[in-house]
This record gives structure tokens, sequence and C-alpha cells, in this order.
């Protein structure tokens, strides 16, 4: 997926079946300084969805590991977010998902500190 070259990538991944990055849905954290961070699911080969949701808006980050999950250290992760469009943004069977979680929810509290956003201006 290209981005504008002033964009950090700042995580990446594929969707994994039995471990390994053989799909064509890729999943990607980018930041672009002083401006915004932002969730990206990018899905097709021939055609394409890209869904993006901004990190600030994420109210929730849920972890999902199956047994399957737990043998090949995959998991999936649910971000729940404010946005209408996706209010449910899925990571499915990213490597590391305990590590991915705790970049979210940490780029989550920098990004509304910056913003000045808190939780209860989304309900």
């Amino acid at each position: 997926m290209k981005f504008d070259k002033d964009c950090d990538v700042i995580w990446h991944d594929r969707k994994r079946f039995w471990g390994l990055p053989i799909s064509f849905t890729r999943y990607y954290i980018v930041k672009k300084e002083g401006q915004w961070v932002k969730c990206f699911k990018h899905k097709g080969f021939f055609s394409s969805v890209i869904d993006e949701v901004n990190i600030y808006r994420c109210i929730d980050v849920t972890l999902f590991q199956s047994f399957s999950d737990k043998i090949f250290k995959t998991g999936t992760l649910e971000i729940s977010s404010s946005d209408e469009s996706s209010p449910t943004f899925y990571f499915k069977h990213i490597a590391n998902p305990y590590n991915v979680r705790d970049l979210i929810s940490g780029l989550i509290e920098v990004e509304r500190r910056k913003k000045h956003v808190g939780i209860t201006e989304f309900q």
C-alpha cells in the first residue's frame, strides 16, 4: 500500500493462516507527523477495499486468541471505535498480538492527550 512520503509506517502485518502470512489482507498503523495516526486494513488483490480509522477515535481494544492461535503465536484484535463507517475494526490472526495491543493502547492515549479528547466526548 502506498502512503504519502511524509507518512511513517509504525507497524504492518498480514492476516495469517497457520502462522504463515499467505493472505491478501494487510494491516498497517501509519503516522503522519503532527497530523494523525490511523489504522488501515487493505483487502484484495485484483480489486481492493481499504478501510481506515483514526486512532484517537478508538474506544476499546480486545484480544481474542483461540487454541490454534496460541499454537501459532497469533491472535485477533477487535478495536471498537466511534467511527460511524466502521464501529468495529479487526486485525485478524496477526503475529505478536500482545505487543500490537500494547502499541495501539499507547498510541490511543498519546493521540487523545495531543487532541485534548476524552472518552466522555464520544458518548
